[in-house]
């Protein structure tokens, strides 16, 4: 299947329009990762505790903000999680401690900063453990259970739990819901309201990251990007020439650093996802360069006589319907991931949009022109070009 016959277009003519598009793009995304955001390391990278939260209603995320710092909770990176109806925030906070005792501590500062108007002797069923349910019920004793009491309430607490956070998702709206609780006993739930009350969120999760944990995976993630980089021009040198090695590794260079240019551009975390995004994205613009060299490689034992960029704008052409077949189906994949994929796998979906398309274009605009400067400049230095027919006129 071919998009297009006959195809002529002059890609190198165009080379100094290609260099000025990726300047901007990467001098920007350096300063960025200079000046203003630098890299957006996610917690995974930087340590911290991850803190979800669900609410009764759509949350305010200023107001959220607001809150947290005048709770003492300064700068926390808050975003809408998982699927807008869900009423679900991901509060990234920059409490690093990774002891037991101190597991609870973000969850613990969430619940003291949004629960503003909580009444005096009473606790937020929405937060509540099961280990406070039945500890309520025992002291008040409301089915009258006498020495059985222990184990039943124990069942009853874990009943209010279960039908808080299985049936309801994890936040309650009204207390008479208890009333129709699968499990739950009448008495039980009638006695609820004397001592707790509900807020309009419930903590539904925490996850903490140390940062030496957080180092290593970083250090493990720069060396991932080497090595591949690495056995890329290892490979291209046997299976080519190494001026094709190079230019692969230079473009892949040029893919990685605008893709994670625009992450620092926009304030992006890169997580462990993204960096496996962008380790696929290395392999995926690197087959595409294959496919452009290779076809370059052949015509040039055919075409002995033409120009070099005659020979390199012709295998461009050529590879052309391919590139845009391939390209455009993965592209139309990715974009519905990063459309319908929910918070939890943007990162990851946005790295494969950049990449794809900047994958593309450098195969085109970066890596076929890096190989015809390098054989010009040999024949300007009277030097024999490398794999390559001499160029007419030179």
């Amino acid at each position: 299947m071919e998009f297009f016959h006959n195809v002529n277009i002059d890609f190198l003519g165009k080379k100094w329009y290609f260099l000025a598009f990726s300047l901007i793009f990467s001098v920007a995304g350096v300063l960025s990762i200079l000046f203003w955001h630098h890299i957006p390391w996610g917690v995974d990278f930087r340590g911290g505790t991850l803190v979800y939260v669900r609410f009764s209603h759509t949350p305010d995320l200023g107001q959220i903000r607001s809150l947290l710092d005048r709770a003492g909770l300064h700068d926390p990176k808050i975003q809408p999680y998982d699927q807008a109806y869900l009423n679900e925030v991901l509060i990234d906070l920059d409490i690093r401690e990774t002891s037991e005792k101190d597991l609870s501590l973000g969850r613990t500062k969430i619940i003291n900063a949004l629960e503003t108007n909580a009444p005096a002797g009473k606790e937020d069923l929405n937060n509540a453990s099961s280990l406070r349910i039945k500890n309520h019920l025992m002291d008040r004793d409301p089915m009258h259970l006498g020495t059985d009491a222990d184990a039943k309430y124990t069942a009853q607490a874990q009943a209010i739990v279960d039908f808080r956070d299985k049936v309801h998702g994890g936040v309650l709206n009204s207390l008479d819901q208890l009333k129709g609780g699968s499990g739950i006993d009448p008495a039980a739930a009638a006695s609820i309201p004397d001592g707790f009350f509900l807020s309009d969120f419930g903590v539904r999760n925490v996850e903490i990251v140390g940062p030496q944990v957080g180092g290593q995976l970083r250090t493990q993630a720069g060396l991932a990007t080497l090595y591949s980089l690495l056995g890329m021009l290892v490979y291209l040198g046997f299976r080519f020439e190494w001026i094709y090695g190079v230019a692969a590794v230079v473009t892949v260079f040029h893919d990685t650093l605008i893709t994670v240019g625009a992450f620092s551009l926009t304030n992006t975390d890169i997580s462990l996802t993204v960096i496996a995004a962008i380790l696929t994205l290395i392999g995926y613009s690197n087959n595409d360069t294959i496919v452009v060299f290779d076809r370059i490689r052949e015509n040039i034992k055919l075409m002995r006589r033409e120009k070099l960029s005659e020979i390199v704008n012709r295998s461009i052409n050529q590879t052309l319907s391919r590139t845009i077949l391939t390209a455009g189906l993965t592209f139309l994949t990715v974009l519905a991931l990063f459309l319908f994929g929910g918070e939890v796998l943007r990162g990851f979906s946005l790295a494969l949009v950049i990449g794809i398309l900047i994958g593309t274009y450098s195969s085109i605009a970066i890596a076929a022109p890096i190989l015809v400067a390098y054989q010009d400049w040999r024949i300007e230095k009277g030097k024999r070009p490398v794999g390559m027919p001499v160029a007419k006129g030179k």
